[in-house]
């Protein structure tokens, strides 16, 4: 529904942004009042500064987040840039101005509520031991592999749940009448009967006489058409830390310390495939009730020791657990530390599969304990994961090197800034060259590293082009710099009528062709509207928003914008270079009984469009009185160096 009712405008940016500030709609920041007065924060938010280190950061942090989620399908000219750092700014200005909001409003959230949050994160819900006790441990564990202590986890996440209180009390009390939702699904499920009469240019082009004064005036009128932009023939230097890896050798010596170090990561934690019969004991079990079920332990184990097979049928007879009788007593594959003590204890006591534990007392009752299978309990040889290591270290040496050497490259090409040559011997780099290149992304180049907007940008740089200097290393990845210089520069020109006489008198053609081809359908149309005659037009066809049936979406949406309160009706439609067609609508169709589910989801999806609207003008309110200001001039910055978190 909300396909027909709104775009989706940067869809995957947008969602990305959702996973690093609070899910809340992101503006521009054109609209902010802009500040320069030398200042290097990047935002002020009221009394709150936003700054240019903290901006770098997180686009960084983005950045990064989207080159692992994207893998080779990461583009840097869709994802890097002055886009990239005003979406990420406007992530944080919006975050600022909500956290401002909350505290002058004092909101708070109850324990209870972070709690019952934090227990149905899906990874928290399943460190339940089997008593059903929470695994205190795991958790402190699980967030510390985060870096993250659980007191700080709170925090976050309760700050989190603060902010998320308003846009939820706006948009969950959002509104849409049935009047409207009817009126949406007719509009966008109805369907009309058409034929269709086309008027092609090509038909009409025997009739058309191009003549020296038409071309003349097509070339002068269309100048921007055979325009051809500045370019620049440039060398240009690429200092990657993933080829600096490709060329690092990793001796044996390396891979055993690295090995010996990380010796933990490559023990595999023993599991044990268990199942058991357990003789549960009452609530508030007395000495005699114990002396009882323990006494029935003791006679279902002599039977279970004379027939073992037996096993499961013996479980599914005697077994008191509800989770596991049924199954034969299968507990599954169990690690130390899953269950109680008693029953640990007693479990990996067990030799190997099929014995068959004694009487084991636990505070549910009394166990018969049989293990079934054992995995894991080793340790990976160096041999087994090599692969995976050499990777690691090979790596870490590489981030190492490239983190010592991106100064020696940035400072290189600007301190013998009239030539490449000196940092690419130093460095035992290729100067490359690329021709054809110009202020914008050239197709031409895919994804040459010179094609990137912040390469682009410094390579037209006044000086860059007129003294033929090197530009700075320009960051275009994590670790990755890029420093070109300009060998040849060639200004904007067009190209001369000679030498684009034909595909001018081409377009002159179809132009001409299709002004005498709209003409005939207009004098067509006035006709069929006079015969009301259907001579001439194509089979009937159904069609709808949904199922356009290859209809050109010009047409489509004349067609059901016509008038269809008395039919036949036939509209004419210009098609441009396409031609002139008529549409004959015979018949308007209006939608099936709509699924009550389908209904229900499409007003539920209207309602979170006019809660977002709602929230959109709160968040403006909002946004005037903050007194957001933004230094335009950090937007566009980039870092021309890696820091040491690039590479480290």
């Amino acid at each position: 529904m909300l396909d027909f009712v709104r775009t989706h405008r940067r869809l995957m940016f947008l969602v990305l942004l959702i996973l690093v500030f609070p899910s809340f709609v992101f503006f521009g920041v054109q609209g902010y009042s802009r500040f320069m007065d030398g200042s290097h924060d990047a935002a002020k938010v009221g009394d709150t500064v936003i700054t240019t280190s903290e901006l770098d950061t997180r686009v960084r942090e983005q950045t990064e987040r989207l080159r692992q989620m994207l893998g080779a399908q990461y583009d840097p000219r869709q994802f890097e840039g002055s886009q990239m750092r005003r979406d990420v700014l406007d992530g944080i200005i919006q975050q600022r101005v909500m956290v401002n909001e909350a505290s002058r409003v004092n909101l708070s959230v109850a324990d209870s509520k972070v709690r019952e949050t934090i227990e149905q994160i899906p990874a928290v819900a399943q460190l339940r031991k089997p008593d059903g006790k929470f695994d205190t441990d795991a958790y402190i564990k699980l967030l510390a592999a985060q870096g993250m202590t659980p007191e700080q986890f709170d925090a976050r996440l309760r700050s989190e749940l603060v902010l998320q209180q308003i846009p939820q009390s706006i948009v969950s009390t959002a509104f849409v009448p049935k009047s409207l939702v009817d009126r949406l699904i007719e509009a966008r499920d109805q369907q009309r009967e058409v034929q269709a009469l086309l008027l092609k240019p090509a038909d009409y082009a025997a009739k058309v006489a191009v003549d020296d004064k038409a071309i003349q005036a097509y070339y002068d009128a269309h100048q921007q058409e055979f325009a051809v932009p500045e370019q620049v023939k440039a060398e240009y230097v690429v200092f990657s830390g993933e080829d600096m890896m490709k060329q690092i050798p990793v001796t044996p010596e390396q891979l055993k310390e690295y090995y010996d170090q990380n010796a933990a990561r490559f023990k595999t934690e023993e599991q044990r495939r268990a199942a058991h019969i357990l003789i549960k004991l009452p609530d508030n079990a007395k000495p005699a009730d114990k002396d009882a079920a323990k006494k029935r332990a003791e006679e279902v184990l002599a039977e279970v020791r004379k027939t073992p097979g037996n096993f499961a049928e013996l479980a599914k007879k005697y077994s008191g657990d509800p989770g596991s009788a049924a199954q034969g007593g299968e507990l599954g594959f169990l690690a130390k530390g899953a269950t109680v003590p008693p029953f640990e204890n007693a479990l990996f006591a067990l030799k190997q599969p099929g014995d068959i534990s004694d009487v084991v007392e636990s505070d549910f009752g009394f166990h018969i304990i049989k293990l079934e299978e054992v995995k894991g309990g080793g340790v990976q040889s160096l041999e087994a994961v090599k692969p995976e290591l050499e990777r690691e270290v090979r790596t870490q040496l590489a981030n190492k090197k490239y983190t010592e050497l991106a100064d020696a490259f940035s400072n290189g090409v600007e301190d013998q800034s009239d030539s490449l040559k000196p940092v690419a011997d130093k460095l035992k780099l290729q100067v490359q060259t690329a021709d054809n290149v110009t202020r914008v992304p050239n197709p031409a180049l895919a994804n040459s590293p010179i094609n990137n907007d912040k390469v682009l940008k410094a390579l037209f740089a006044d000086d860059v082009i007129k003294n033929h200097r090197n530009t700075q290393a320009v960051q275009v990845g994590p670790t990755t710099l890029v420093a070109a210089r300009a060998v040849e520069y060639r200004p904007a020109t067009v190209k001369k009528l000679a030498d684009v006489r034909e595909q001018v008198k081409a377009k002159v053609l179809a132009e001409q062709s299709a002004v005498l081809a709209k003409k005939a359908g207009e004098e067509k149309l006035a006709a069929v509207k006079q015969s009301n005659s259907a001579e001439g037009f194509g089979a009937a066809q159904t069609v709808s928003r949904q199922q356009a049936q290859g209809m050109p979406p010009v047409a489509l949406a004349a067609i059901l914008r016509a008038d269809a309160v008395k039919l036949p009706v036939t509209i004419g439609v210009d098609l441009g270079a396409r031609g002139y067609a008529l549409y004959r609508i015979n018949k308007v169709l209006p939608p099936a009984n709509v699924d009550p589910a389908r209904r229900a989801a499409d007003a539920q999806q209207l309602a979170q469009a006019a809660g977002q609207a709602d929230f959109n003008a709160y968040y403006e309110a909002l946004k005037a009185r903050s007194k957001v200001k933004v230094n335009s001039a950090v937007i566009d910055a980039a870092k021309p160096a890696a820091s040491s978190d690039d590479g480290a």
